[in-house]
């Protein structure tokens, strides 16, 4: 039997690469999407929309998998939003959107998977977090705030449920070409690189393998990897 890993913002740049990656390496995946699907299937993939703001279709998605495949190893919080602004413009409702999908959608999907990786006395939840979240970046405050929400999450649970084999783990992945990266100007984009002692952006297939990697270890918990070549300050 296959290990089974439910991904959130599935349809998305990075969420298509974890897609791709972990049904390459033979895990049975659920790829969660919130507006549409991928085009074409992909082996071992099982699409379904997913809205992580929503409680009950959370919950009815978690049913779903159980009943069809009997459990779940592997919750990935990757769904998230940003509206990047300085904060003295920011709209009270960019701040609720931001934190609904990006901290409150995996805190609501990981109280319905948690349960079940109890019974399973097995499981492991990788929360995908953000270099502004841990050192933030100035024009992203509603956005380094909820994945700092994320950072906190994550060692949190990983506290609570170390006695039960559940691992938790927070994965900053580095600017990546993605959609929500591409709304960048060329000169937000430079800055970036720059921050990059590398000097140049991550790769999509390298960092979604440290994820399939990471999720295959059964030591490794209450940890924050941050996947690029900027470094953070000693805190």
């Amino acid at each position: 039997m296959l290990p089974v890993v439910l991904i959130t913002g599935a349809a998305g740049g990075f969420g298509r690469a974890l897609t791709e990656k972990f049904s390459l390496s033979s895990w049975q995946v659920i790829a969660g999407y919130h507006k549409a699907p991928f085009p074409e299937p992909l082996d071992y993939v099982t699409q379904i929309r997913l809205d992580v703001t929503n409680r009950q279709e959370v919950a009815t998605v978690v049913e779903q998998v159980i009943k069809e495949f009997g459990r779940i190893d592997v919750l990935i919080n990757n769904a998230g939003i940003n509206r990047d602004d300085l904060l003295i413009q920011g709209e009270e409702s960019d701040w609720d959107q931001v934190h609904e999908v990006t901290l409150s959608g995996a805190f609501l999907c990981t109280q319905a998977v948690l349960p079940i990786m109890v019974r399973q006395s097995e499981g492991h939840i990788v929360n995908i977090s953000s270099y502004a979240g841990r050192c933030g970046v100035g024009g992203q405050s509603v956005y380094a705030a909820a994945k700092a929400g994320l950072l906190g999450l994550t060692l949190a649970i990983a506290r609570e449920y170390g006695s039960q084999n559940i691992r938790v783990n927070a994965v900053l992945p580095g600017v990546l070409p993605t959609g929500m990266t591409q709304k960048l100007s060329q000169s937000q984009r430079e800055v970036f690189r720059q921050q990059n002692v590398l000097g140049r952006f991550n790769d999509l297939a390298e960092v979604a393998a440290m994820v399939v990697f990471l999720c295959g270890t059964r030591n490794i918990s209450g940890q924050v990897f941050q996947l690029d070549s900027r470094i953070a300050p000693w805190t």
